[in-house]
């Protein structure tokens, strides 16, 4: 009986009952709730069609290839990259005066730093070859 009531339920289309909060048993088939996805593979009834199809000398409908886009002169090309490059331009934000003395008082501090760390690491190697080989 409650098998009965469980496939009822399913076949009226309630999704949101549960055949086996029905009572019915693990072996009877449940309904369950649609997901919103689509299934990654194919199942395997569309398999055993094509399958089917294949058997029976019908030939499959193939995908039309699709034409390659015809391609624009290369001027025209040019045209195009250049306008997308000054519209990105625009969007930038560039720094102040302040700001650029800032930066560039950094930068030029760390490459002195990294410039006399190199000359002192390159000495230091020449005076330990020079001692280890006379």
């Amino acid at each position: 009986m409650s098998e009965d009531r469980g496939k009822a339920d399913s076949a009226a289309g309630s999704p949101d009952v549960d055949a086996t909060a029905a009572g019915a048993s693990d072996s009877a088939p449940v309904a369950s709730r649609p997901t919103g996805k689509r299934p990654g593979r194919r199942t395997h009834a569309a398999a055993s069609e094509s399958q089917a199809a294949k058997v029976a000398g019908t030939p499959l409908v193939t995908k039309a290839k699709a034409e390659k886009p015809r391609k624009e002169n290369l001027f025209k090309r040019l045209r195009k990259f250049l306008r997308e490059v000054i519209a990105e331009l625009r969007k930038v934000i560039w720094p102040n005066r302040k700001q650029m003395i800032t930066y560039t008082t950094v930068v030029l501090t760390f490459v002195a730093f990294m410039v006399a760390f190199i000359s002192g690491l390159d000495l230091a190697f020449i005076k330990g070859v020079s001692w280890l080989f006379g």
